[in-house]
């Protein structure tokens, strides 16, 4: 099936917005030494598939070789929104969360007291999610 411009240009802002999601998070486990939490190993599961599954799709042409990135997105949405409550809100820190040796609650980066990591995997999953709806909404017009 032929993909239209603007998909490919979805696409294109999909597959490079995981790729700088899996390169950042690599940066701060890597480079800096910050330890992943059990939350942010479950928004790498979610994300890291992202760079192969739009990658196929950019490289065969096919927008519906991309589907499952679309529920992957969906789920991290969630997995990363809770996390960043459980930064950010003192209820959620109360009630405690799932992480084992290292504290969903620590925040190794805070910018302008908001911008964390589960902040930046929230914002890439969000627009990954956007965009791929963005690009079966202009699927279903071209039929």
């Amino acid at each position: 099936m032929k993909v239209s411009k603007k998909q490919e240009t979805l696409l294109l802002i999909i597959w490079t917005q995981s790729l700088l999601a899996v390169f950042g998070s690599l940066f701060y486990s890597e480079v800096m030494g910050y330890i992943p939490c059990d939350l942010c190993w479950y928004q790498r599961i979610l994300m890291y598939p992202l760079v192969i599954i739009y990658g196929a799709a950019i490289l065969k042409k096919d927008v519906n070789i991309a589907l499952p990135g679309v529920v992957l997105s969906g789920i991290g949405i969630l997995v990363s929104g809770y996390h960043y409550g459980l930064q950010k809100l003192p209820f959620l820190q109360d009630a405690g969360g799932i992480c084992g040796d290292v504290p969903c609650t620590s925040q190794y980066i805070n910018y302008f007291s908001f911008v964390t990591i589960p902040f930046f995997a929230l914002i890439a999953f969000t627009l990954i999610f956007i965009c791929h709806l963005i690009m079966l909404k202009s699927k279903s017009i071209s039929k």
